[in-house]
């Protein structure tokens, strides 16, 4: 694991926005669907606010500054649940991160993300196919080192509900890739 550089997620990924979109203070993220047109959406939560993500071309489609103080944070909540904005106002969305909860590690076609931390605190994200164990195949080929949180903390990773859209949010940035 040590030795296994940083490589980009093989096709049919792509990244959103190169190498990551600076959020700073990041709390945490959770996946919306857009009403419209079913799209996956990526809720950034932060010290600073919360703002709402196209997942597939990393545009901002909303922001809120100024959260209700009664459940601005998702450890405001019982439920870990922050208030959409936006396209999805008024409704309730799941929020994984610094106080807990999780996003989805596999997806209905097999793929699989594990993370890993052979040089703790230094969390490395792995990608694989076939719903495998990471490891258990040849490097590059069954299995991908994709991200390696050397900088920040790692706050969550994970799928979309739909399984179009991979994240992983750090306490500083917020990295997308996308299929479709």
């Amino acid at each position: 694991m040590l030795e296994a550089p940083v490589v980009p997620a093989p096709a049919p990924w792509r990244p959103v926005f190169g190498s990551g979109v600076a959020v700073g203070g990041l709390l945490g993220i959770g996946f919306a669907t857009h009403p419209d047109t079913g799209d996956d959406l990526v809720l950034a939560v932060s010290g600073n606010g919360h703002g709402l993500f196209d997942a597939a071309t990393g545009e901002r489609i909303a922001r809120d500054r100024e959260p209700d103080p009664e459940d601005d944070t998702p450890d405001m909540t019982p439920d870990l649940t922050c208030p959409g904005l936006g396209p999805i106002a008024g409704s309730r969305i799941h929020v994984a991160g610094l106080y807990g909860g999780g996003l989805h590690t596999t997806t209905s076609d097999g793929w699989t993300l594990e993370v890993v931390s052979p040089a703790w605190p230094h969390d490395r994200v792995l990608l694989s196919t076939d719903g495998g164990l990471p490891h258990s195949g040849p490097y590059g080929e069954r299995w991908w080192h994709i991200f390696h949180s050397n900088h920040s903390e790692l706050r969550a990773t994970g799928f979309s509900p739909s399984g179009r859209t991979l994240a992983v949010a750090t306490s500083s940035d917020l990295v997308l890739w996308t299929r479709r």
